[in-house]
């Protein structure tokens, strides 16, 4: 079984993550756990966590679980230590972007969650084999997938919520408008 690992803030939760999941599922992965973290080291303007899960809420199926349990932990390792006691180090897929690999040898424990598998989602023309190449990374822990997807940032959403309303799913934009969240 391939599991997914899919952390991130989910600031708010948009078609593009929705588009990543599904292709995911029907392309590659049995099971995809998505994560929201509490804290975000680059991110000073997150809701709280409580809503942001709520609005993952809308998602979760047999085959995408949202995890509200360790949202505090602090580092990505530290997450996909918490699954490899569920399942097989082999069989877990940590999910980037592909904005992500620009900076990934930074990345606290950078080694150990090398570990682990690590798909990543092609993003803004970004060339991952060049970093991959750049940090000497194993290229066989690496899956990468390029597929069309939508180019929106959490940001540019949460700016401007009314004009960006399509690239939200309906329930999300109603559980925003509802909670009077990113005014």
């Amino acid at each position: 079984m391939k599991i997914g690992i899919y952390v991130g803030s989910f600031n708010p939760l948009h078609i593009g993550h929705i588009n990543n999941i599904n292709y995911l599922l029907n392309n590659y992965l049995d099971k995809i756990y998505v994560i929201p973290t509490q804290n975000y080291w680059n991110k000073q303007d997150l809701i709280d966590i409580k809503y942001r899960i709520e609005m993952l809420k809308y998602i979760e199926s047999n085959n995408v679980i949202v995890d509200s349990i360790n949202n505090s932990l602090e580092y990505t390792y530290q997450i996909l230590d918490v699954y490899s006691k569920l399942y097989n180090v082999e069989d877990i897929y940590l999910i980037i972007g592909a904005d992500n690999i620009i900076e990934f040898n930074k990345w606290k424990n950078i080694n150990h969650i090398l570990d682990y598998n690590v798909i990543v989602l092609g993003r803004d023309n970004i060339d991952i084999n060049y970093y991959i190449n750049k940090y000497h990374f194993d290229i066989n822990k690496f899956k990468i997938f390029k597929f069309n997807n939508i180019d929106i940032s959490s940001s540019t959403i949460r700016n401007d919520i009314d004009n960006n309303k399509e690239y939200l799913d309906s329930k999300v934009y109603k559980y925003i408008k509802d909670n009077n969240l990113y005014r």
